[in-house]
């Protein structure tokens, strides 16, 4: 009886103990699932995080891209302006002197500008180098313009003497007359103007303006200049509806405003429309 207890004992105990190792077993194969499952969370959270970075990153570059293009065209349209102005100076150069040159550099400056997507310094630079160009064509056709003209008859001072003449040359050449006559001359309106443009192209002053303040000989040398600049496109300025409308067919008039356009205005003030129209006689464009 006893030896029967024992064993059934034993095979109870021999159960118990299958079915604690059965559960053990259970349950490691649940945690290694839970396991498998969370580590295969964690690498799709991973992945998941890896492109929104990925996106967030490119979204960062493109909005990058987008604000730095549109600095550059915000700039161009000033280099346009400048091309178009050019245009309009070598137009007026053609048969006077070579330009090849000046259309290599602008060419070259184009090219940057079409090419740049990022920096707007450089269009700006690039505009810089148009305007540069304008003004250089202007000065090559004003020296060789008045190489044409007959140069003025006598001394280039009497009274004035050599340093009031090399003031009032000084002048002239700052204003952007370098290569254009000048001669002292009591002869203006029969000495009632201190100055005067000759239409063969150079200029006569009266011997006092050497004594005046070097603002107001910039302004009249400048005023002067563009009486010379006149002559150059004198039919079709005469025959200007727009030049009557605006200046009262007066050159005088037209004159002053040309000199403002340069940066030396004088007494007699002009608008904005006039001084754009007033541009244009500077590079021979009568508009």
């Amino acid at each position: 009886m006893i030896r029967r207890i024992f064993s059934v004992t034993m095979v109870a105990t021999l159960l118990l103990a299958a079915g604690v190792v059965s559960r053990a077993v259970a349950l490691d194969a649940d945690r290694a699932a839970v396991i498998d499952e969370l580590r295969t969370l964690v690498q799709s959270e991973q992945s998941a995080q890896m492109r929104t970075d990925r996106l967030t990153g490119l979204i960062e570059i493109t909005e990058g891209e987008i604000a730095d293009r549109a600095a550059v065209l915000d700039v161009r349209a000033a280099f346009v302006a400048e091309l178009a102005g050019l245009q309009t100076a070598l137009t007026s150069a053609e048969g006077k002197v070579d330009t090849a040159a000046h259309r290599a550099a602008v060419q070259s400056a184009q090219q940057a500008v079409l090419a740049e997507r990022k920096d707007p310094a450089v269009v700006v630079a690039a505009t810089a180098t148009v305007h540069a160009l304008i003004d250089k064509v202007g000065q090559d056709v004003s020296v060789w313009e008045a190489a044409q003209y007959a140069a003025p008859g006598g001394p280039a001072w009497s009274s004035s003497g050599p340093d009031g003449y090399a003031r009032v040359r000084a002048a002239l050449d700052t204003v952007g007359g370098a290569g254009v006559g000048l001669y002292e001359s009591a002869s203006c309106a029969g000495g009632s103007a201190a100055a005067c443009a000759n239409s063969n192209g150079y200029i006569k002053y009266r011997a006092d303006i050497a004594r005046w303040s070097t603002e107001r000989l910039n302004w009249a040398m400048a005023h002067e200049l563009a009486h010379i600049y006149q002559f150059r496109v004198w039919g079709a300025l005469t025959s200007s509806d727009t030049y009557r409308s605006m200046f009262g067919g007066d050159p005088e008039f037209l004159a002053n405003c040309m000199a403002v356009v340069r940066g030396y205005p004088g007494s007699v003030g002009c608008d904005s429309d006039q001084q754009a129209w007033a541009s244009g006689i500077w590079v021979g464009a009568v508009r």
